[in-house]
């Protein structure tokens, strides 16, 4: 049997560039004596000091670029390796090494948080490449009297919901779930977040940025002009250069909220199909404060049976006699009572929410060690239309049959993303869009049979959803995406 993996695995982003690996290796080995010297050396002449690179000869790359490597399917010896890794400690180091990858014909892969879900931050093939990895320009200010705050590009998601905590306990900010997401990425493609139905998404804060153009010339929101602010506000920041910092909105939040999570095994409630289909129909309209999203993961127990278990998991801006209220209206059959629910404060349920549930103080959130070691390949999808009870049985039916640990995670929209435009900003699923889906397959190790077996069931499963569903989500697109240059699915 094929090593499954524990339960507990999720999260986001982006990409892959559409050649083949193994003429890649053989592009780069012709290309990278020609090329490596003459970049180290124009690198060394604009005061990047050798400190802050790291060469396929140095000890410490192979841990940094492990280190970088979220989705263990891009780290195999067929993967293409970096020429080189770099750690600007300043702005006018990413601008220096632009032009020095302009002037040699090198492609800069820019590393956030590392979280793309093709590896876009970390591989490329075809082309010799180094990665700018932004760990060292990370630093974030908060300014309390404005209610606004500074973040750079290398920080994390954890790291500024930490520094925003440690200045105030009734302000937040709606980004995402995983603290070891990098805020370059995540801002740059829309940041989905469990308070997005009331403030929208992290990229909807966003007031001002910079950035390194083609050039190597750092702009403001101001010199850059509006139509590169829009561009890089839900577009990708990457397309458009290379982000070095967002300054944000911050919003304000209770200082009560309340959590549940409510869980089903499929094979114990012959009624679960109609909890779904009562949670489906009122998810996206509730009260903007409230955020119940669905988690469903089919994985199999020490004998070997598959198991469907669906979690409903919940965030409410408020407290839990409000929300116990709202549910009996809107979603009897769920049933919630009140010893299920979980009042706390935000930046507790930032903890909650990102696994940290055994007491764990608060600079958990700084460590930037993944908690996932795995393989995945993982896709998305936005509902505009409701799923019918059938639909519904069917798609359990499909998980079950697979030989993998299998996840689909729906968040639902609506609320404040109703609200704002589709042309306001690159970001264009608002009025209309129900929900939003990924789908993950995940695995610790195996051959490349093994391998092929999980890539070609989640993409017959992806198929298989083509009746429901209509868009993909630009932080979650895969290689298929890439190669299509097109965001409409049908």
């Amino acid at each position: 049997m094929d090593t499954l993996l524990p339960p507990g695995f999720v999260f986001l982003i982006s990409v892959l560039l559409f050649f083949s690996p193994s003429n890649a290796n053989q592009t780069i080995n012709k290309c990278s004596n020609a090329t490596y010297g003459p970049f180290i050396q124009c690198l060394l002449a604009n005061s990047i000091p050798h400190s802050l690179l790291y060469t396929q000869g140095t000890a410490s790359y192979s841990t940094l670029l492990d280190f970088s490597i979220r989705n263990q399917r891009f780290n195999t010896t067929r993967t293409p390796k970096p020429l080189a890794i770099i750690t600007p400690a300043f702005e006018c180091h990413v601008s220096a090494i632009i032009g020095c990858c302009r002037m040699n014909n090198i492609e800069p892969r820019v590393l956030s948080g590392g979280h793309d879900y093709e590896g876009l931050s970390y591989v490329a093939f075809g082309t010799p490449f180094v990665i700018i990895n932004m760990q060292n320009i990370s630093s974030i200010d908060v300014n309390t009297t404005d209610n606004t705050a500074w973040v750079q590009a290398g920080a994390t998601v954890g790291e500024l919901y930490y520094h925003i905590a440690e200045k105030s306990k009734t302000l937040g900010f709606p980004a995402g779930l995983c603290p070891t997401v990098g805020i370059g990425g995540h801002l740059s493609g829309g940041g989905i977040g469990t308070m997005m139905r009331k403030y929208g998404l992290a990229s909807d804060n966003i007031i001002d940025a910079r950035l390194v153009n083609a050039e190597g010339k750092i702009l403001d929101r101001e010199s850059m002009g509006e139509d590169l602010f829009w561009a890089i506000r839900g577009g990708g920041g990457a397309s458009f250069g290379i982000i070095l910092a967002y300054k944000i909105k911050l919003v304000h939040v209770p200082q009560k909220l309340t959590i549940f999570a409510k869980s089903y095994n499929l094979s114990q409630n012959g009624s679960l199909v109609k909890i779904v289909s009562q949670w489906q129909d009122v998810a996206y309209r509730l009260d903007v404060r409230l955020f119940i999203r669905q988690f469903i993961q089919v994985s199999s127990d020490n004998k070997g049976n598959r198991i469907l278990q669906i979690k409903f998991e919940s965030l409410f801006l408020g407290e839990k006699e409000k929300l116990l209220s709202i549910m009996r209206e809107n979603f009897p059959l769920l049933d919630l009572q009140v010893q299920e629910c979980q009042e706390m404060s935000w930046i507790e349920t930032v903890q909650y929410f990102a696994g940290y549930t055994n007491g764990e103080l608060l600079r958990a959130l700084l460590e930037r060690k993944s908690q996932f070691g795995y393989s995945f390949k993982a896709k998305s999808d936005f509902l505009t239309s409701q799923i019918p009870e059938f639909g519904w049985k069917k798609i359990w039916y499909n998980l079950l049959r697979s030989n993998a640990t299998v996840y689909m995670i729906i968040d639902p929209l609506g609320g404040k993303m109703d609200e704002i435009s589709e042309s306001e900003t690159p970001f264009p699923y608002r009025n209309g869009s129900l929900y939003n889906i990924q789908y993950l397959v995940a695995w610790v190790d195996g051959d490349q049979r093994v391998v092929d077996r999980y890539m070609d069931w989640i993409r017959d499963f992806y198929e298989f959803m083509t009746p429901w569903v209509c868009l993909v989500y630009t932080r979650t697109r895969d290689e298929q995406g890439v190669r299509e240059q097109d965001l409409v699915r049908l």
